[in-house]
């Protein structure tokens, strides 16, 4: 159950933090939003693997 506890403190804590960087940025935040997510897969994909 830790490990689960842990996961979710992890994606409240950075979907906080990216809530916060998109409010801040330049640009769409569309556009960060979707290479946020593609740098958020390529990390979890490596982590599997």
């Amino acid at each position: 159950m830790a490990g689960l506890t842990d996961t979710l403190g992890w994606s409240l804590l950075t979907s906080g933090i990216v809530t916060l960087l998109l409010l801040w940025l330049p640009y769409d935040s569309l556009y960060w939003g979707i290479g946020l997510l593609v740098v958020g897969v390529l990390l979890l994909s490596r982590r599997v693997l």
